[in-house]
């Protein structure tokens, strides 16, 4: 159904594999899906291309968007039917509030999901997902658990073994960086002396 979705979690509750069983279903019925990533995020490149990966191992093409990618004039040049189309973002914390507003009048005629974190590691919302709250007609949970087996719901950043508060907003990283936790464990790491 065409409308803005959201799906949100913490750190490792399968945001992308999740974004990428939902290209196959919709390419698996016929339908062209374009799927974006950001194009900070240089993680993994296969033969030369920047591709989507999962850590479980699921992989695929991917459009790429910056801060200035304009997702309307993207959409106006290219030849698609509007009955048969999908777009996906990953990691859509990462838009602007602009590109999230382009994204909404795409949805008023095609599906826009976009799958992403909800906070940074400070707990504060991200600028992409800020909007995305404002304006997706669906917004869904994807839950993971903490070490402890609560839900997860911090996506702290790890040095040495502390969750730290302090840094730039982004920095790109996996299981190295970041781990997904609840409240309590969190709040223990940053303590920790």
């Amino acid at each position: 159904m065409a409308k803005l979705y959201f799906k949100y979690g913490a750190m490792g509750s399968s945001k992308t594999a999740q974004a990428l069983m939902c290209k196959f279903n919709y390419e698996q019925k016929g339908f062209k899906v374009y799927i974006f990533k950001p194009i900070a995020d240089n993680r993994k490149v296969i033969n030369g291309k920047s591709v989507i990966y999962s850590r479980i191992g699921l992989t695929s093409d991917c459009f790429e968007f910056d801060k200035n990618f304009d997702f309307l004039n993207y959409f106006k040049n290219e030849k698609f039917d509007k009955n048969r189309t999908v777009i996906i973002v990953d990691e859509c914390q990462f838009l602007t509030t602009k590109q999230v507003e382009e994204l909404k009048d795409l949805s008023l005629e095609i599906p826009v999901l976009c799958y992403g974190l909800l906070t940074n590691f400070q707990t504060k919302l991200f600028e992409g997902s800020k909007r995305l709250v404002e304006l997706a007609e669906s917004l869904q949970e994807i839950k993971s658990v903490c070490r402890c087996g609560r839900k997860a719901t911090i996506n702290a950043r790890l040095v040495n073994g502390k969750a730290v508060l302090e840094g730039d907003e982004v920095l790109i990283g996996g299981d190295e960086s970041y781990e997904g936790m609840c409240y309590s464990c969190f709040k223990k790491l940053v303590e920790k002396k």
